[in-house]
Parts: structure tokens; C-alpha cells; sequence
């Protein structure tokens, strides 16, 4: 005999004054199913989650729930007000003799039970609404985003706990480990329809590209008998005195099932594009350190990072990760230490809180109305990379419709949120990204895109994540912060850094055990190994020290004279109208690039060798 479902969905209808968001909906959840629900940003996720928990009502269809089976769902944005602690919020929903729940749920997401929830963080936040819906030990969990906010720990944690549960899920998330470890079942929100497969994310992308060519060779079909029935109408007809008919009445159905095809959405036209070229070094940090009272962020950390690399900051939340960013980028001034940015370099920003967009302002206003953009809020146009475009089309590029441009940010998704600031950026050249959880709440295939822009940016990043699959996917260099101002840098992404952290490779004698790490340029070191202490060494030459102490002046001078040139070739007609100072001006601006690599790789030789001997 089947099992009873424990939630089942039946031809559910739901839309609000426009195009219905579910047409003709049905899903059935049974017990013991691990379920990631997949779907574009926008394709109504979170409201299906909300529908199966019968907190949204529907324009038609039912909803059954098995008799006596409890259902707990998880928020994206959780309310915690009312509630004088997030212990008491925790254990809100539980019986006296059941608090013990609440604790061991607090205990294994390191919730601070007496915390204020005015005052609590986002991760704070997120881990006690994990730790509420974990406690209630319910029959079907609906989980929104559980890892935003979250820390690797956190995260470990929950994986495990929802590895052993023995509820059924419904899981939304963008971190792929985390899907790929959980979940046996796939369930895919696509225009509307539900579509289900008995495999988990392993292996949702191959079936979903499956269906998507299915679906281009029926649409291919279709216009190939359109086009042969249309060329008949026309041709037939004129060769006969009466219509067929039943042929004339094949073509209109033919149309009219091609104009019912609901054509999926695209990927957005995402684009980065780097600005004027940096100089070699990026940041230098030397024996930098951080506290704010007793807490100790960082204490004498130095690296250096050059052109190009991918530097990732990883580590439990609160261990002072984005403070550390904000030092290397100039933002916050170090406590001892000296930080050394490099030159020409155009920032930008994707912050976690995405504190940049106001929820009051249009999506039209948001692209229009910043100044960095060159343009006023009254326009209707937006520079991107220099290039007028229309507001709309612009936003069309991020999937956004025209509907949407005149409606409040505060309606958006959190995905929709994230592709926004993400178009805002993108508007703008620049050579070095500034990333702080920059994939949360984004779909499967945006997260893709991300990540091919990312590694393939000729610039310079630096990223915070907890996303390890994206961190794999991008970082060339990660920094980890394990607290009590500690920071080690190891060569690659995250499971590098947990590979190198486990068993160790040292690159100068067999030291296992030791974790490898980058230096600039590429070139790797063995961390926390003593070195023998030099022999008393010489400074520097009177000569080479004069040198060292030029190059600056030189460098910053072949900077600005490259910029000139590069806005002097910039103009469309110079080749047509003078052929001739286009040629000089292209063969000066090799010249010079050519000079400035030199100095800098000069400067780096002297620096290394004045480090080497003091």
C-alpha cells in the first residue's frame, strides 16, 4: 500500500493582480523525502514554501496536510519580536519538559541564549530561527536559505543534523555542498509548473538541461510544420478552388499552440569588465593589527596581494573577516602595522547587507539616481561602462521586467535583490572587486555566471564567503581566520585550505603537518615553520636603498602618463584623422607599460631583499 503523502498540493492557482505566479501547481511531499526545491529568482520559491505552510492563501486548489503531522518553516527573514531573548524565541513553541530541545539546538549553533534579539546580528538571527524549527522536532521541515548568515561551522552542523533527522524536508538554498550532501529528491519551479525527478542537486542540472534541449527540438518542430502548413495556405490554395479546411483549422491551432508556449527565462546578461590596469602590487600589509577593547581581530598579519589574484577570508562569524577587508582596502585604519595600497585602483563594492540599495527608492531610482553612475535619478538612460543605455533594457539584462522598474526595492526577492546591486556594479568599470557574501539568495544558474565573471575578472578580488563550492570555484588564495587574531594564508580554495590544514605539505623540507601558503606572485612557503636565524647581514646599498626610495615617484609617474595616453587613444576618429599620432601614441603607451613593469618588478626585488636582510 502507498505511503501517505504528508503534504499534498492539488492544481493550486496564485497570482496577485497580474500574470498568475503557480497555474494548475500540484506536488506531494512523503515521509522521508529530502527535497531541494529549485527555480529562477522571482519563480516563487519562498511562496510555495509559504503555501505549503498554509500561511498564504491560494486563488484555487487544495491543500492537504496528513492528519497529525506537524510542519515547522524556516524564513528567510525571521520575526523576532515579541520576544525578550533568542532563547525565549527559541523555545517559544515547546512544553516546559521539552526545553532541553531548545538547548542542545542552541548548544550545537553556539546560539547565546540571553542575547537581545534588537541587538543580534544576521547570522545571530538565522541560527536561532534554525535552532527554533530544530527544537520542534517537526514532521516536515521548509528551509529558506538555512545557510545565509551562517558560518562553515554553523553550517556543518546543520548538514549533519538534517543528515540524521528522520523528518522530511524542503530545502531552498544556493550552496550546491550543501544541497548535493542533503538531498534525494528534486523539485523544480519552472513557469509556474512544478516539475519533480527521484535524484537530488547531484544531479538536477544534467535532467534540466535534458528537458530544456527537449523543449528547443519541440519548438523547433513546431516552426518547421508551422512554416510547411503556412507555405501551403498560400501556395495550395491557389492551386485549388475550394480550402481544405481541416488543413486551415491544423494552421491556427498550430499558432495558437506556439503563442501559449511560455518561453523560459534567460540567463542574465551579466558583464564585468575591468578599468583602467592596476599597478603589479595591489595591498601590502605589514604586521597589521585590530582590536576593538579586549577582542582581538589581528595581530601581526602580512601579505601581499598582486594583480590578479583571488583572495578569499574565511571563518567563523564574528572573527572579524569584513573588518580585516576593510583594512586592506583603506576603509579602516589599522591599530599598528602599515598597509600599502597599490596604484590606479578603481574599487567596487557587492556589501552582505546590501546596504547600498533603499527600499523605499524604484528599481528605476536605484540604477539612476547614484552619483558613481555619472547620471541624475531623473533619467532614463545609465552609464553603463560608459556607454548610455536605457534604464529598462538595462534591467531587462538582469531579468528584471518593466513592471518591475517602477516598483519598490522593498518588493524584490532576495535573489532579486542581490542580481540588482550586482547590476549597479556592474555598471561601473573597475579592476578590483570587493565581494562580501556576494551568492546568497542567488539562483543556480546566476551563482554559474557569477562564478565564470569572477575567475575569469582581470582584475584583482577579494571575497568573504561560506560558500565552499564558490570558494573552489574562484579563490586562488585562502585567507583563514580561526580567532584570537590568528590568520593563515593557504594556497587555492576552501577545500584546499581543509586538505593542506589536515595532513600539511611544506614546500621546504618534510614537515607534515605544516599548511602551504601563497606569496605574492604565486610562489608558496611553508607557514609556522621556524626558520633558522640568519647570519648578520648587510643593509642595503647606499645605492640600491636610493633606488628603492625613487621607484615610488617613478611608478606613480608612468601611471599617470599611461592614463593620459589610454584617453587620448580612447577618442573613436584619431586613427581615421591622424593615423600617424595614433601609431605614436600606441607604440608610446607600449613603451611605457613596458617601463612601469620593469620599475615594479624592480621595487618588489629591493622590498624582498630590505625584508630579507632587516
Amino acid at each position: 500500500m502507498a505511503e501517505v503523502p504528508l503534504l499534498t498540493l492539488t492544481d493550486i492557482t496564485l497570482g496577485w493582480g497580474g500574470k498568475p505566479l503557480f497555474t494548475g501547481l500540484s506536488l506531494a511531499v512523503h515521509p522521508g523525502d529530502r527535497i531541494c526545491l529549485v527555480g529562477r529568482n522571482g519563480s516563487g520559491k519562498s511562496t510555495l514554501l509559504k503555501v505549503m505552510a498554509g500561511e498564504v492563501e491560494t486563488d484555487s486548489g487544495d491543500r492537504f496536510v496528513q492528519p497529525g503531522a506537524r510542519i515547522s518553516r524556516l524564513s528567510q527573514d525571521p520575526d523576532l519580536s515579541g520576544y525578550a531573548t533568542l532563547g525565549d524565541f527559541v523555545s517559544a513553541s515547546l512544553e516546559p519538559e521539552d526545553l532541553w530541545k531548545a538547548e542542545m539546538a542552541m548548544d550545537g549553533l553556539a546560539v547565546l541564549g540571553g542575547a537581545d534579539p534588537a541587538s543580534a546580528s544576521g547570522g545571530e538571527r538565522r541560527r536561532a530561527a534554525l535552532a527554533r524549527v530544530v527544537a520542534e522536532e517537526p514532521d516536515l521541515l521548509l528551509l529558506d536559505e538555512p545557510t545565509n548568515h551562517l558560518d562553515i561551522e554553523a553550517i556543518a552542523w546543520a548538514e549533519d543534523w538534517l543528515s540524521q533527522t528522520r523528518a522530511a524536508f524542503v530545502l531552498i538554498s544556493h550552496d550546491r555542498a550543501f544541497l548535493r550532501r542533503l538531498t534525494r529528491q528534486s523539485l523544480w519551479i519552472d513557469r509556474g509548473e512544478a516539475r519533480r525527478i527521484e535524484r537530488g542537486f547531484d544531479g538536477f542540472e544534467e535532467w534540466r538541461d535534458k528537458v530544456w534541449e527537449e523543449e528547443d527540438a519541440q519548438r523547433h518542430k513546431l516552426d518547421r510544420l508551422i512554416k510547411a502548413e503556412s507555405r501551403w495556405a498560400v501556395e495550395g490554395i491557389s492551386a485549388r478552388r475550394k480550402r481544405n479546411m481541416g488543413r486551415v483549422r491544423r494552421l491556427g491551432e498550430l499558432r495558437d499552440e506556439k503563442s501559449g508556449q511560455v518561453r523560459r527565462q534567460g540567463t542574465a546578461a551579466m558583464a564585468l569588465e575591468g578599468g583602467p590596469k592596476s599597478g603589479r602590487l595591489v595591498v601590502e600589509a605589514k604586521e597589521i593589527a585590530k582590536s576593538f577593547g579586549d577582542r582581538v581581530i589581528i595581530r601581526d598579519f602580512s601579505i601581499k596581494v598582486m594583480r590578479g589574484e583571488r583572495i578569499a577570508f574565511v571563518g567563523p562569524n564574528g572573527v572579524g573577516k569584513t573588518t580585516l577587508l576593510k583594512m586592506l582596502i583603506g576603509e579602516l585604519a589599522p591599530d599598528g602595522g602599515t598597509i600599502r595600497l597599490g596604484s590606479n585602483l578603481v574599487p567596487a563594492v557587492f556589501d552582505q547587507a546590501r546596504m547600498e540599495l533603499d527600499d523605499n527608492a524604484t528599481l528605476w531610482e536605484s540604477l539612476t539616481g547614484d552619483p558613481k553612475l555619472g547620471v541624475s535619478g531623473n533619467s532614463d538612460q545609465v552609464l553603463v561602462r560608459g556607454t548610455p543605455k536605457h534604464v529598462v533594457g538595462y534591467l531587462k539584462d538582469f531579468l528584471f521586467d518593466e513592471n518591475q522598474a517602477r516598483g519598490p526595492v522593498r518588493s524584490l526577492s532576495g535573489g532579486e535583490r542581490a542580481r540588482l546591486l550586482l547590476a549597479r556594479i556592474m555598471a561601473r568599470e573597475s579592476n578590483l572587486l570587493i565581494l562580501d557574501e556576494p551568492t546568497n539568495d542567488l539562483d543556480v544558474e546566476t551563482l554559474d555566471l557569477l562564478q565564470e565573471l569572477v575567475s575569469d575578472f582581470d582584475g584583482t578580488v577579494l571575497l568573504v564567503s561560506h560558500d565552499r563550492d564558490f570558494l573552489d570555484r574562484t579563490a586562488t588564495t585562502t585567507i583563514a581566520m580561526e580567532g584570537d587574531g590568528n590568520a593563515t594564508a593557504y594556497a587555492g580554495g576552501w577545500s584546499d585550505y581543509k586538505h593542506q590544514q589536515k595532513l600539511g605539505a611544506a614546500l621546504t623540507g618534510d614537515l607534515p603537518g605544516k599548511p602551504v601558503l601563497r606569496r605574492a606572485g604565486g610562489k608558496k612557503r611553508a607557514a609556522a615553520v621556524p626558520a633558522p636565524k640568519p647570519a648578520p647581514a648587510k643593509k642595503l646599498t647606499q645605492n640600491q636603498q636610493r633606488r628603492l626610495d625613487q621607484l615610488p615617484t617613478e611608478m606613480e609617474k608612468f601611471n599617470t602618463e599611461i592614463a593620459k595616453l589610454e584617453d587620448f587613444l580612447a577618442n573613436p576618429v584619431l586613427f581615421d584623422r591622424d593615423p600617424l599620432k595614433f601609431r605614436k601614441a600606441t607604440e608610446g603607451l607600449t613603451h611605457r607599460q613596458r617601463m612601469l613593469e620593469r620599475a615594479e618588478e624592480e621595487w618588489l626585488e629591493l622590498e624582498a631583499l630590505k625584508e630579507a636582510l632587516g
